[in-house]
């Protein structure tokens, strides 16, 4: 069983589809006292935080529904709002270690695993955009000057840290916009009807966009699955 800290695009089919499926089963072993695996580590890490593991699921959601899947089984667990587990199994740097040895011979995910610091943030930028766009913007400062693997455990225990908060709907709109911009020229979509769509379907607009192939930068970005568990 294992529930993983960073962003489901990295995960290949299997582990994506499997960790959905393992999530549930966690869900059943909490809300209804199931004894199965109710002692192991991952259970015992999510078990009081009923709010984070819902909202971890419908980041495998938006991933599942960007690479075609439906799901139809939603996660209401609700408290305490806002909180996520301090613990990890593994900390996020080294869970990029585990999955692209278990990868070795394998299909990866939608996000190729990043080979430095400045790869990491590249596919982050946009999700952390969405939540402050002047903190993005220090961010980006103070990563610049890093040279390969620089501050690599840090900086991705803070990525995922910023992916748990929610975006503002202001930075959300702004962000979608930015997103926009490398894709509107391969679009259908004309710009005056992109600005007046709701988020959840500029989203999917930039979405169908990037599937051309224009647009690669895009489609290695955290923010193009982990947006629509928020929209």
């Amino acid at each position: 069983m294992r529930i993983w800290d960073i962003d489901p695009g990295y995960l290949n089919r299997q582990s994506l589809l499997g960790e959905h499926r393992e999530l549930h089963g966690m869900v059943n072993i909490i809300v209804e006292g199931k004894r199965g695996y109710a002692n192991h580590p991952e259970t015992l890490r999510w078990a009081s935080y009923g709010w984070a593991l819902a909202r971890r699921h419908a980041r495998l959601s938006a991933e599942m529904a960007l690479r075609g899947y439906s799901d139809r089984t939603p996660v209401s667990l609700a408290e305490p709002e806002g909180v996520w587990p301090e613990a990890f199994i593994d900390p996020p740097a080294e869970q990029f270690a585990i999955l692209a040895a278990k990868y070795a011979e394998k299909p990866g995910g939608r996000i190729p695993f990043p080979a430095n610091t400045q790869e990491l943030w590249a596919q982050h930028k946009y999700s952390v955009m969405a939540r402050d766009y002047d903190a993005c913007k220090r961010l980006g400062r103070r990563l610049a000057p890093l040279r390969g693997r620089e501050a690599f455990e840090a900086t991705a225990l803070e990525l995922v840290r910023w992916l748990r908060t929610p975006p503002t709907p202001e930075g959300l709109r702004n962000t979608l916009e930015h997103m926009w911009g490398y894709v509107n020229d391969c679009s259908e979509v004309p710009g005056s009807l992109f600005t007046k769509m709701p988020p959840a379907g500029q989203l999917a607009a930039i979405r169908e966009a990037a599937r051309s192939g224009e647009a690669r930068y895009l489609l290695h970005a955290t923010a193009l699955g982990e947006l629509g568990a928020w929209c």
